[in-house]
């Protein structure tokens, strides 16, 4: 069982940077595979990022691609998100998940934070 908290959301301007925390209770935090995904009001939940179990491996969706980065840090049970170069159109709540593998996929993931508010005015 794991339980994902996420902080770090709030309100930015447009060209602003944010990064998202992902804390993890439980032991086994190292085995799983973290995303982030997003969901904007009226629209469905969509892949942000993935990181591997090890933090060697990364995936990005396009549209974040060069702005954003994943991150984890194992010894603190942390997944981070950076995000830069922030635009309107990356508003939405952010979700953390763990997962048996790295997918861009909600359904691969077993285990969903609460959600963190991203705001990026113009």
């Amino acid at each position: 069982q794991v339980q994902l908290v996420e902080s770090g959301g709030g309100l930015v301007q447009a060209g602003g940077s944010l990064r998202l925390s992902c804390a993890a209770s439980g032991r086994t935090f190292g085995s799983y595979a973290m995303g982030w995904f997003r969901q904007a009001p009226g629209k469905e939940r969509e892949f942000v990022a993935a990181i591997s179990w090890s933090g060697g491996s990364t995936y990005y969706a396009d549209s974040v691609k060069g702005r954003f980065t994943i991150s984890r840090d194992n010894a603190k049970n942390t997944v981070y998100l950076q995000m830069n170069s922030l635009k309107p159109e990356d508003t939405a709540v952010y979700y953390c998940a763990a997962g048996n593998s790295r997918s861009y996929y909600t359904w691969a993931y077993d285990y969903w934070g609460q959600g963190t508010q991203v705001t990026v005015s113009s």
